[in-house]
């Protein structure tokens, strides 16, 4: 079997590279996943689409992308609904430290046209009645920020990029990637040997081992991450409340349960995705404390994912240095759903060698070779 390109991994990165490529009249297209549709990250992530982080790439990307989930059921021709609802992200500080970095974030916000603004403790409860203020300084507040159905979104993504023509095939893990004078010449499959010169990692969790096959030491690492649902009540609360002081954020679906996740950061980097009764009794009790009404609510299930961490908790999209027909789309730390139109059609355009959209040469994995120190994203739970 030959492909003009071998996407690996049909998480929602995979299936917005291979769309974007499609669109653009790319044929002989192949994504190959080793489970199913949606199986890794993008189907365990807590959905939340936000713009308000503390780096200019990130803002860009998430402003960037928001724009395009705004009209992608339209634009996709998909034939459901994405359940893309945007009653914001109310992200409170909750100690004076916090408080100051907001500020800023709040000014580099506006700066990239994202309708950001810092409130008041007063005015963060007006829009969260339920919210316990006295475990708060102030919040930031953008009202485009919201919720998107996972499953819905890439299967518009999969739906759209299988018209244009593109082949997938599930149940295929990788192998192996055959690179002869640093060359790629073939990708193996549980069941494929796909002769190819180009190959794009969009392995989610496993983005490591994908580039360690090619010969590539990429610098990411998987990092277990926690979530539970709750059962489903009548609508209180319209935005997502997040803290990265408490490790939290939290989220109404438009079903009525909570969804809500946080970080454990004694985890073992690794692929274990095991739920935990440490995440459960923590996240009662902070649930409690931020949001007392909600800590009320029964616990339908839990679940967990992976994270892709890269060394400055963002993204590494572009091609590598020294091997010619390798692309990357990894590290994401925990937002590539969100990040995914502008990743798929940056790196089409990368691909193509056209000018980006977006100039995302600070995202080259390189930067981790030549630069001594990183800017490093603390919006991160």
């Amino acid at each position: 079997m030959k492909a003009n390109y071998v996407i690996i991994g049909a998480g929602i990165s995979g299936c917005s590279i291979a769309y974007n490529l499609a669109a653009k009249g790319v044929k002989d297209i192949v994504v190959v996943e080793k489970d199913y549709l949606t199986s890794g990250s993008t189907g365990r992530c807590g959905a939340g689409i936000r713009q308000q982080w503390g780096t200019k790439m990130n803002c860009l990307l998430a402003k960037a992308s928001i724009e395009f989930f705004e009209t992608a059921q339209v634009t996709l021709e998909y034939d459901g609904d994405i359940e893309f609802k945007q009653e914001g992200y109310l992200i409170v500080a909750v100690d004076e430290e916090e408080d100051e970095q907001f500020a800023k974030n709040v000014e580099l916000q506006k700066c990239l046209g994202i309708p950001a603004k810092k409130i008041t403790k007063r005015e963060a409860r007006e829009i969260v009645p339920h919210l316990n203020t006295d475990a708060i300084v102030s919040a930031t507040f953008c009202s485009t920020d919201g919720h998107l159905n996972p499953f819905k979104m890439n299967d518009a993504y999969y739906k759209a990029a299988k018209r244009l023509g593109v082949k997938f095939f599930f149940n295929e893990a990788v192998k192996d990637i055959i690179v002869k004078n640093k060359k790629i010449e073939k990708v193996i499959t549980t069941n494929l040997e796909i002769e190819t010169n180009n190959v794009v990692n969009a392995a989610g969790g496993y983005a490591k081992e994908i580039g360690t096959m090619a010969g590539v030491d990429i610098p990411v690492y998987a990092e277990k991450h926690e979530i539970l649902v709750t059962e489903p009540i009548e609508k209180i609360q319209g935005p997502m409340v997040m803290s990265f002081g408490k490790n939290l954020y939290c989220q109404q679906v438009p079903h009525g349960s909570f969804v809500m996740g946080r970080t454990d950061p004694d985890v073992d980097h690794n692929h274990d995705i095991e739920s935990s009764w440490k995440f459960l009794d923590e996240m009662a009790k902070t649930l409690c404390e931020m949001l007392p009404l909600v800590g009320n609510l029964r616990v339908i299930r839990q679940w967990a994912g992976s994270y892709t961490m890269s060394p400055d908790r963002q993204p590494i999209i572009g091609d590598i240095e020294d091997l010619e027909g390798f692309y990357l789309a990894c590290g994401f730390s925990g937002h590539g759903f969100m990040f995914a139109p502008m990743t798929g059609l940056l790196l089409s355009e990368i691909i193509l060698n056209e000018k980006p959209t977006i100039d995302i040469s600070d995202l080259h994995v390189s930067r981790f070779k030549h630069q001594k120190e990183f800017v490093l994203e603390k919006s991160v739970v």
